[in-house]
């Protein structure tokens, strides 16, 4: 069974133009069992008003329009992910920068979270606790990505959605591991980078997030070990996903406000700034698990050096063969007798009694040993 995906790397989008373009064959890449599809992917960008989740509502928010058609059926389940390159989360210094006991919920004072290991993040410049303090929850992936819609299928139907929650997006041992804090909305500030989403600070009409239900930020404190890797943004395990052309809406970048009147165009995510790429990967599964090549790629090598590792020992015995001693030959090499004794080599070590009545005699050097057999 053949794990299903298409993968589209937008992170140009916000160059396309205000219509539809095709988007560049090395940004999207795809497998589906049918090949019998002629349309290319398309994307264009637009300035919308928005409210991503826990958030105010923001004007002039970049929108990177995707579309895209699947060739054949696919799922259920399916899901969706984001992909990023060049994103070190297994650096040291990143790994190491949280909380624990703050995730937990417990009330951290600013002067212990000033003593924490959430180094360089821990208070604001008034002070304040960062709540999420530290660069991994600083840095989360916040592009807001939206479920498909229909834009046609094969059998003629259109307009529609095809919902994907984000529920069931993080494990459940994960999300055991925050707790809603007991911080109060005055007391802690949002990190630098949730500032567009909470820039008023925290507010009782933009409270602080409850982490235990906030399952995108659990996802992204699970910290990948590899700088390319893709991490679960919604899924659908019930519904098949038509064949047919979609549109995906992705809140991508924002217009921010500048001096003389002028506007700093930004990215929510800019991964621009290390030379990094952002994708968005929809995939299926099977009962093999989705689609990892490295695994496949890494049995292959592992089973080739094997092969030859064991051709190589084969061809060195059959010209250089290794025998086995016989231990009787070996014996009656060194063992002499005489009519009354017989002489045994010993090494250094301890050599046992040759009869009940003899006791074990302790060898100092290497020597031979007479002893009597009578």
């Amino acid at each position: 069974m053949k794990v299903q995906e298409l993968s589209i790397d937008y992170t140009n989008c916000a160059s396309a133009s205000a219509d539809f373009l095709p988007i560049p064959d090395g940004d999207v890449h795809s497998s589906f069992k049918s090949s019998n599809t002629t349309s290319i992917p398309k994307w264009k960008q637009s300035n919308q008003t928005v409210t991503p989740q826990f958030g105010v509502q923001q004007e002039n928010t970049r929108v990177c329009t995707l579309q895209f058609t699947l060739p054949n059926d696919i799922g259920a389940p399916v899901y969706l992910y984001y992909r990023l390159t060049n994103f070190y989360q297994n650096h040291r210094r990143y790994v190491k920068s949280l909380d624990l006991d703050q995730l937990k919920g417990n009330f951290i004072s600013a002067s212990d979270i000033d003593k924490s290991s959430c180094t360089p993040l821990k208070l604001d410049p008034n002070g304040k606790p960062y709540y999420p303090c530290g660069l991994i929850a600083n840095s989360i992936f916040n592009d807001t990505i939206n479920s498909p819609s229909i834009v046609s299928t094969s059998g003629g139907q259109s307009t529609g959605n095809y919902t994907m929650t984000n529920k069931g997006i993080a494990w459940s041992s994960d999300l055991k591991l925050y707790k809603q804090t007991q911080y109060n909305n005055s007391y802690a500030a949002p990190p630098p980078n949730w500032a567009t989403r909470f820039p008023d600070g925290y507010t009782d009409e933009n409270p602080i997030p409850d982490l235990s239900t906030y399952e995108e930020f659990a996802v992204w404190m699970r910290t990948a070990g590899l700088p390319t890797f893709s991490k679960l943004a919604l899924r659908n395990d019930q519904d098949v996903m038509k064949a047919g052309t979609y549109q995906m809406d992705i809140y991508d970048c924002m217009l921010v406000p500048f001096s003389r009147g002028r506007s700093l165009t930004m990215s929510v995510f800019p991964v621009k700034l290390y030379g990094g790429t952002k994708s968005i990967l929809i995939s299926t599964r099977t009962v093999m698990g989705g689609k990892n090549n490295f695994l496949g790629i890494a049995y292959l090598v592992i089973g080739g050096l094997c092969i030859l590792l064991g051709a190589f020992f084969t061809v060195a015995n059959l010209f250089r063969p290794r025998f086995v001693s016989q231990h009787s030959l070996v014996w009656d090499h060194y063992l002499t007798t005489t009519e009354n004794s017989v002489t045994i080599p010993i090494f250094h070590g301890t050599m046992t009694h040759l009869h009940q009545e003899q006791q074990p005699v302790e060898i100092l050097e290497d020597k031979y040993v007479t002893t009597d057999v009578r």
